[in-house]
């Protein structure tokens, strides 16, 4: 079997664990680091949009040796002001994003575009966007987010329970404000394609929260009942239980995601495929974090504050505690015999087979004692020696017989 195997089958069989649920202060911390960071560049950055949100016109065209500020003058001098954005795709070809200009200007960028970098006018193509269409995609994205959040919350309400949909929505925002964020932070570019990887990236961590919090509510049924455990103990048992499970499922999601984001980012340049992989990547790796160190601890601590839970937590602790002390008072109790003990082995005596002849001898002297105490005495004694015969007593000694003689 493998190593892989093995430590499954441990998990699974709670011979290892790792207290997942016990540390949930250094996860809360870890994640409350890292949404600062993600809401302050929200505050201070702001996301950037696509022109398919904000409208403007953009320009596609190939140049083999033009640079990136060549390009970005040749626009601005022609009219596309100094809010443009170039960015270079693949090794020779670049995309020049411009507000929403007339139709005058927009060819007079054209025709500037083609002359400084000798390509024909026809070959540079143009896209132009209304800010219209991107606020209805917007609007679009909001209605179906909140659709799937009260979708969610219903169906985690009565196949589980509300607290089960609270961890679960906490995990969900968690992971919407730290992808949200990490955009910022880093400055990539808000497409429709970013949406639609937003609410796939929603489902993905869902179904590992979801997947988690079934063995949860197995191991945790009849806790009340039999009373071994906690309920924080059981439902970091279930993690573990799943650990493997969630790691392995992220694994097998996020090879694909990173070929593809590989294969847009090098061949492809910037794009729709760029933008979706791009999500997803870092949506399925905080939620495959989220699902594992914030759903289920967030979970426990809301369990654990009903009052029946809380009694229960109280009386294994007492137990526990009981227990300790009276192995202390065992440990206490063997150890002056165990010092008398080496104490004895400690102090030298005969060997065992000369404290066995000893005793012989003993046995000997006391049997030879004996005897001669015997002799002695009966040499004491009056009238010893050869046995002699009765004295027989006088007539006047005799005792008449009491028989009347006959006449």
């Amino acid at each position: 079997m493998s190593r892989l195997g093995t430590l499954t089958g441990r998990l699974y069989r709670g011979e290892v664990s790792f207290n997942f649920v016990g540390r949930q202060r250094l996860w809360y911390t870890i994640s409350g680091a890292i949404l600062l960071i993600a809401i302050a560049a929200l505050i201070f950055r702001g996301l950037d949009y696509s022109v398919d949100f904000k409208g403007g016109d953009v320009y596609h065209f190939t140049a083999p040796h033009a640079t990136q500020a060549q390009v970005a003058q040749t626009a601005s001098s022609a009219g596309a002001g100094t809010t443009i954005q170039v960015q270079q795709v693949n090794s020779s070809g670049w995309s020049v994003q411009t507000p929403v200009l007339s139709q005058k200007a927009e060819f007079k960028v054209q025709d500037a575009l083609a002359a400084r970098f000798g390509i024909p006018a026809k070959d540079i193509s143009v896209q132009s966007d209304g800010a219209t269409w991107g606020s209805q995609i917007s609007k679009k994205a909001l209605e179906a987010l909140i659709a799937f959040l009260i979708v969610i919350v219903l169906y985690l309400s009565v196949a589980f329970e509300w607290r089960m949909a609270t961890a679960a929505l906490v995990a969900l925002a968690h992971d919407i404000v730290i992808t949200v964020g990490v955009y910022a932070l880093a400055g990539f570019q808000v497409s429709p394609a970013s949406v639609i990887g937003l609410l796939t990236i929603l489902g993905y961590s869902l179904y590992d929260t979801v997947v988690v919090f079934d063995k949860v509510r197995e191991n945790t049924a009849g806790l009340l009942a039999t009373r071994r455990a906690t309920y924080s103990d059981a439902a970091n048992l279930a993690l573990n239980q799943t650990l493997v499970r969630s790691i392995n499922t992220s694994l097998i999601a996020l090879l694909p995601v990173v070929s593809i984001l590989a294969v847009s980012v090098t061949l492809l340049g910037n794009g729709e495929l760029k933008d979706l992989s791009l999500v997803l990547f870092v949506g399925m790796l905080s939620g495959t974090y989220s699902s594992i160190c914030i759903a289920t601890p967030v979970l426990a601590d809301l369990k654990e504050r009903e009052p029946e839970y809380r009694q229960l937590r109280k009386q294994i602790a007492q137990r526990a505690t009981s227990a300790r002390r009276q192995a202390k008072v065992a440990v206490g109790s063997a150890l002056p015999a165990s010092a008398s003990a080496v104490g004895a082995a400690e102090v030298p005596g005969p060997a065992p087979d000369a404290e066995a002849d000893a005793a012989d001898d003993a046995t000997a002297a006391s049997v030879t004692a004996g005897r001669a105490a015997g002799s002695s005495a009966s040499a004491r004694r009056p009238g010893s020696g050869p046995r002699q015969q009765p004295r027989r007593a006088s007539s006047s000694q005799r005792r008449p017989s009491g028989k009347k003689k006959r006449r």
